[in-house]
């Protein structure tokens, strides 16, 4: 019995603690040899910050990022990052003394005060260098300097001005020579030279120092530089050209060596930096830091430029350059797990990399919008592997500490969410579908083809006839809060396709999960069509009936009772189906009668915050946020008689409810005292950080910072390309009927558009007045707020305007 014991102990000792575990179901099979327990799971935890075009460095302890509008941040670990300074090149940013002073050279040749990605390097002095540019964004009119810091978080002292570009007939060189000698052109042409914006200043294996920068016009150049004193070493003009031409939309370049592939991997940006620009990351190698370098396919960049007359010519460029990634949502669809509407970016680009040569991992660092955020932005960084032909491939998901290992078989058998990111340069957001890679090597569903895993990690897929290489690697999605079994591979023609893998069920269990999921939304005071969902996880099918369609139709369509009848009760009724199963769900429908047309509130401000139609409760004072308190408003001279005015600490929140539907006006007299992007006057939004109108007297870049009308449910801009002066009365008015909106100031119509997203559709809506959940409050006088249901006419707004 005692070696009947010991013999149990030693084979005991044997057997991984891990088996004799409950295993973690992520969409993987439980697989004897290399099971996934619940101790192994370890929940990642993220902070964000927002900086754009973010250049990396790593200084101690910290990877930092340095990016336009000398915005930068820091990071330990690349998941958790500690904003050092947001947007702002002001004398208030801490990267310089005073940078309007520092740098005033600089922003009177560009003739802006906006300052585009910067990119920060140590040289050998042990001291940090910042390449700097400026740039008007609408021309090629700039300039490039380097200033200096002991401290890479600053402050910098200005080295001066090394390059410039966009010079006019007569204008001089940097230093003082004409432009007229060998090395730069008598007349400037922004479709041949360079506009001198993005740099990035890299060590190669040898140990020289280059700079590479370029953005649309001319392309991309490299100049070899001084390691001493971080400036171009004399007489290379402009430097070597590598790429671009004719104002294609090419930018961003950014170089790291591999010393495992003995290759130089340029990194640049395709398509424009907006929401519906088509921004997309690329990458081209050489054997060489000054090129040339090459595609997959064996192009030279060289060759990747519009053609001659024509602008912004992305036909031409598209087939220039692997594409790691562009437009894309694995999207989460009723049933699946987790909430919102799935993990994907809008416009990824403008990155930078990392290599780090003690583990060989690679980082892509880069800023990214988001499907349905319109422009906000933030920094993500995926990693990076490289596949057999040694070109990287990026990791489907964010960075979460994960690590290239071994995976099984029976890990990757299963259904997938897929993305092919094409090679196209488009807004166009490319929605993941289904395959299944089968026990049998198959690929099926939306594509045909096969798999295969080759060593450890090895990805290989045929699909379509072309042949994809990368790695397969288990990875924490962030929409189900789950780790998932992915594959990210690249095709010889450069295109990238990535797999993220789903969990394994029935579909008795995808019918269950799309009715346990399947929601409206508040439908007790509803005043608005509704959207009804016809699909769900897994191509479940929902089909819908209605008890009264005349209210409520089996499309979602909503009439409301006529004003002044009673509210109506609907039951709308889903029925889920997935193959021979299925089930019903009813939801209870209140529709609210159509309010009467005309005024629904006046604040007159005459002493106090009192609506005088009698119709709603009197506003209150707010701190500099809606939610905040201590604020204050006093009152002086208005329009008509009093106006209450807002310190610029101070807002007024208003009662919600008070715009209900999609056909309302809003008229208001302002005199602001100052002005800032992004500041609001009137606001209105439910509790969703998306779902909003702001009325701001001074806008932001993409409406030339105009007076405009701005929503963030579909980020809508309506611009009046019209600045309200400071320190004098102006009239602005706007009137939203379904869809159709038109924004007046002065009494002329200054926008009209459509599409207008539908944002008040509950009765618990908020409205505030000065000051907003986000931005800096309005600082100024306001008068006359008055608020209809309804649209007024062009001459019913003439004459608010001319009270």
């Amino acid at each position: 019995m005692q070696k009947i014991f010991v013999l149990f102990l030693v084979v005991l000792l044997f057997v991984p603690a891990s088996t004799m575990a409950t295993p973690v179901n992520y969409g993987a099979a439980n697989n004897e040899k290399n099971p996934h327990n619940e101790s192994e799971e370890v929940t990642p935890v993220f902070e964000d910050a927002s900086v754009h075009d973010p250049s990396v460095i790593k200084a101690g302890d910290y990877y930092y990022v340095f990016g336009s509008h000398l915005a930068a941040a820091k990071t330990k670990d690349l998941m958790k990052w500690e904003v050092i300074e947001e947007d702002g090149a002001d004398s208030d940013n801490r990267l310089f003394e005073d940078v309007t002073e520092e740098l005033k050279e600089t922003f009177e040749w560009a003739e802006t005060d906006t300052l585009w990605a910067a990119d920060v390097t140590q040289l050998e002095d042990g001291r940090y260098y910042m390449y700097y540019n400026a740039c008007r964004g609408d021309s090629p009119r700039s300039a490039m300097g380097v200033a200096v810091a002991d401290n890479i978080e600053g402050p910098y002292e200005d080295l001066g001005i090394i390059l410039k570009s966009g010079m006019r007939d007569g204008e001089e060189d940097v230093d003082g020579t004409p432009y007229d000698h060998e090395h730069f052109p008598e007349n400037y042409d922004a479709t041949v030279h360079p506009n001198v914006v993005d740099p990035h200043t890299f060590f190669d294996k040898d140990g020289k120092l280059w700079m590479m920068y370029g953005s649309y016009s001319g392309g991309f150049f490299i100049l070899e530089m001084d390691p001493e004193t971080g400036m171009p070493i004399p007489g290379q003009g402009y430097g070597k050209k590598l790429l671009g031409g004719n104002h294609s939309r090419i930018e961003a370049p950014y170089v790291v060596y591999n010393p495992e592939t003995d290759y130089y991997y340029m990194y640049l940006s395709y398509g424009g930096l907006t929401a519906d620009g088509g921004y997309n990351i690329r990458v081209a190698r050489s054997k060489n830091p000054d090129g040339p370098y090459y595609d997959s396919e064996g192009n030279n960049m060289i060759d990747a430029k519009g053609e001659e007359g024509t602008f912004f010519d992305d036909r031409s460029i598209e087939p220039y350059g692997v594409k790691l990634m562009g437009n894309y949502l694995f999207e989460r669809k009723i049933g699946d797990p987790g909430t919102g509407i799935g993990t994907g970016y809008v416009s990824p680009g403008h990155n930078s990399a990392y290599y780090d040569e003690e583990t060989g991992k690679q980082y892509l660092i880069f800023h990214s919008r988001f499907p349905q955020t319109g422009e906000m932005h933030q920094i993500r960084v995926h990693q990076l592997f490289m596949n057999e032909d040694g070109w990287p491939v990026a990791a489907p998901y964010r960075y979460a500490d994960e690590t290239l290992e071994k995976v099984y078989r029976d890990d990757i058998i299963g259904t997938y969410k897929f993305i092919n990111h094409g090679k196209d340069i488009s807004a166009e957001l490319k929605k993941s579908e289904y395959i299944t890679l089968e026990k049998n090597n198959k690929v099926t569903g939306v594509v045909d083809g096969k798999w295969k895993k080759t060593a450890h990690n090895k990805a290989e897929l045929t699909i379509d006839g072309e042949t994809y290489k990368g790695v397969f690697l288990r990875q924490w999605d962030t929409t189900s809060e789950s780790y998932r079994m992915t594959f990210t591979a690249l095709s010889e023609k450069g295109v990238a396709v990535w797999g993220s893998r789903i969990l394994d069920w029935t579909d008795e269990e995808v019918v269950e999960a799309v009715k346990s999921d399947l929601s409206l939304g508040d439908t007790s005071a509803v005043v608005s069509d509704l959207t009804l969902p016809t699909e769900g996880t897994r191509e479940s099918e929902i089909s819908w009936s209605s008890s009264d369609s005349d209210i409520v139709s089996e499309e979602g369509v909503v009439t409301r009772p006529e004003a002044g009848s009673g509210e109506a009760t609907v039951e709308l009724t889903a029925t889920i189906s997935k193959g021979d199963v299925f089930d019903t769900k009813t939801f209870e429908i209140t529709v609210l009668p159509e309010r009467e047309k005309g005024l629904l509130a006046h604040y007159e401000f005459e002493g106090n915050l009192v609506d005088t139609s009698g119709n709603f409760a009197a506003g209150n004072v707010t701190g500099d946020r809606i939610y905040n308190s201590g604020g204050t408003i006093s009152y002086a001279d208005g329009k008509v008689g009093e106006a209450s005015y807002f310190d610029g600490t101070s807002g007024v929140k208003l009662p919600n409810g008070l715009i209900l539907g999609n056909e309302y006006s809003v008229s208001l007299w302002l005199n602001p005292e100052t002005v800032q992007p992004f500041t609001t006057t009137f606001f209105g939004g439910y509790n969703d950080p998306q779902s909003w109108i702001s009325l701001l007297p001074r806008g932001h870049d993409f409406v030339n910072n105009d007076t405009m009308l701005w929503s963030g449910n579909a980020w809508y801009d309506a611009g009046t390309d019209t600045k309200i002066n400071t320190n004098e009365w102006s009239h602005l008015a706007f009137t939203v009927d379904h869809g159709e909106i038109k924004v007046y100031v002065n009494g002329e119509e200054k926008f009209s558009g459509t599409n207008f997203p539908d944002v008040f559709k509950t009765p618990e809506s908020q409205f505030s007045l000065g000051v907003n959940w986000w931005d800096t409050p309005y600082h100024g006088l306001m008068d006359e707020l008055q608020i209809y249901h309804g649209k007024l006419t062009a001459e019913e707004v003439a004459e608010l305007a001319n009270h």
